[in-house]
């Protein structure tokens, strides 16, 4: 019996921790896909970022955003050319964790308290 709970505290100690990789240097800069869903229909938005700036290819119109890191995982992102009030907001984003393959991140406006998660795969180097 104690050597179970032993184990089980062990087990406890090494794997409550484990917040997973985060190498957000691997991921600054690249050419990126990231899928959500909008009406009810999986999109796709395609994006390179830059150190500085960001190009966005979404339904055949072009977008550039200017980055602002404020660490090495987090990012201000503000349109350049806002064409409404909804684009005039900047959007804080925080990569959560990174693999192979791309990373995981949260997302919200800048000075409220909603925020979402996401996915984003690596396209190219």
């Amino acid at each position: 019996m104690k050597k179970t709970l032993f184990v089980i505290l062990l087990s406890t100690l090494f794997f409550g921790c484990y917040d997973g990789e985060r190498n957000c240097d691997a991921v600054r800069t690249g050419k990126f896909a990231f899928v959500t869903e909008v009406n009810e229909e999986k999109v796709t938005s395609v994006f390179e970022r830059f150190e500085e700036f960001e190009v966005e290819y979404f339904n055949q119109k072009v977008d550039t955003s200017t980055i602002r890191w404020l660490n090495n995982c987090e990012y201000i992102l503000q349109h350049k050319t806002p064409k409404n009030r909804a684009e005039q907001k900047a959007v804080h984003i925080k990569i959560l964790t990174t693999d192979e393959s791309g990373y995981t991140f949260e997302y919200g406006i800048v000075g409220e308290s909603q925020k979402s998660k996401g996915r984003v795969n690596k396209i190219t180097e």
